[in-house]
């Protein structure tokens, strides 16, 4: 139950970080959409790894990875 938990969190934070990104409101460069994808990725990663789905545990935490230099880099204006 633990783990279904964390799976369908992970997947909802990804999902609201991509509908917000199709709807105008956060961009790819937004650390919001950015966090979203990081924390979601993780947990999915970690369902993953409990798993032993390698092909996830690939995925996931390159998705992951992705998410991290954006969060470092200044914004624009």
């Amino acid at each position: 139950m633990f783990y279904q938990l964390m799976s369908v969190t992970g997947a909802i934070l990804v999902l609201i970080g991509f509908g917000a990104l199709q709807m105008g409101k956060l961009d790819r460069h937004d650390r919001w959409f950015n966090v979203l994808n990081l924390v979601g990725s993780l947990l999915l990663g970690a369902v993953a790894v409990h798993d032993r789905r390698w092909g996830f545990i690939g995925l996931e935490f390159i998705w992951a990875a992705f998410s991290v230099p954006p969060l470092f880099q200044k914004k624009t204006a």
